[in-house]
């Protein structure tokens, strides 16, 4: 079967860093966030062009994602673990020279126990109720916490995407009041903190979805999904398509079939409701996404095209998934294995 392919833009990526670099203050550093395998794209080549563009710290969810971001990276960049340090994790953090956050009491005695002098970060919860040593626990453990110098002080904003939320002031002022004074390095913001303003920014900002072409960040267009057509047949006026009878021809029509499906991240809820495009022809998909294979309306095309986009500059992540009824981090995330990637522009 052919194959499709999922065509990545370093380049994008590397001028949307440097853009949510330019919008920090002053004086602020900026990471990159690449947990997730860099939101499905590939963290090993993603990394490696944000680190040519100057990045110089990393975020990733768990110690085996900081492990392989090692191997790409080589050593120098800080890698930090949002999971913290979990059971198990001692000797790849230690070996691997990562920075875990951690984020309750049983991580700090593990960290401070197992790993004395070795590099942490914590992270509090001001109000998300998610990740993070809670006001109370903070006060009662924060004298032994301090003594062992931790580099960082982070938390994570619940609302940042939507700026008038008083969800966001309230953190802002839970997390001075819990960080206020101490004189330790402090990250707040991720992609939307960063657009919130100079007030969320402190010592370093940390963009995520924001690289890869997702709000609420309007930057550079990132990917481009183009899915090949391995079939194509004549539909007579009455006729279904699909399973469950999905679509029926309300005249002559030309189908196309297309390698991919719900088993490749392009979910089931897009339905009878996506567009693909032909250049700047937008084709309707037509009938349900099966595992495998989804089909398209291409009775109004001149001729029948080698491929057509679901993802491209006239419909991005967030685009699409709006039609499905979610948000442009699952789209990426989903983007399934069996995609032939291809990386254009950035680093070797």
């Amino acid at each position: 079967m052919a194959t499709a392919t999922l065509s990545i833009d370093l380049d994008a990526i590397a001028a949307n860093w440097r853009a949510l670099d330019r919008a920090s203050a002053a004086g602020v550093q900026t990471a990159a966030v690449v947990k997730a395998d860099a939101y499905g794209l590939g963290a090993a080549r993603v990394a490696r062009a944000l680190a040519q563009a100057g990045a110089r710290r990393f975020f990733v969810a768990v110690a085996e994602e900081g492990a392989s971001l090692r191997q790409s990276l080589g050593p120098g960049p800080q890698i930090n673990i949002l999971g913290g340090h979990m059971a198990g994790d001692t000797d790849m953090i230690h070996d691997l020279d990562l920075t875990p956050m951690l984020n309750s009491l049983p991580q700090v005695t593990r960290h401070l126990e197992a790993l004395p002098g070795h590099p942490f970060g914590i992270q509090l919860d001001t109000g998300m109720n998610r990740l993070g040593i809670e006001p109370a626990e903070w006060a009662a453990i924060a004298p032994l916490v301090l003594a062992a110098k931790p580099e960082m002080l982070m938390s994570h904003l619940a609302c940042a995407d939507e700026p008038d939320h008083p969800m966001n002031p309230h953190q802002l002022a839970n997390f001075h009041a819990m960080t206020d004074g101490l004189g330790i390095p402090r990250s707040f913001a991720a992609t939307g903190g960063i657009l919130l303003g100079d007030a969320y920014h402190f010592d370093l900002t940390r963009p995520g979805i924001g690289l890869y072409g997702g709000q609420p960040y309007q930057g550079h267009a990132v990917v481009r999904l183009s899915l090949p057509v391995i079939q194509t047949r004549e539909v007579a006026t009455g006729e279904t398509v699909g399973y469950a009878c999905g679509w029926t021809a309300t005249r002559p029509s030309v189908i196309a079939t297309l390698s991919a499906g719900y088993a490749d991240g392009l979910l089931r809820a897009l339905s009878g409701r996506a567009t693909l495009w032909d250049g700047a022809v937008p084709v309707p998909l037509v009938g349900r996404v099966s595992m495998d294979l989804i089909t398209a309306d291409v009775t109004g095309l001149a001729e029948v095209p080698a491929h057509l986009d679901i993802l491209c500059p006239h419909q991005g992540v967030d685009d699409l998934a709006a039609i499905a009824g979610t948000i442009g981090y699952e789209i990426l995330t989903s983007l399934g294995p069996r995609y032939a990637r291809r990386y254009v522009g950035g680093a070797a």
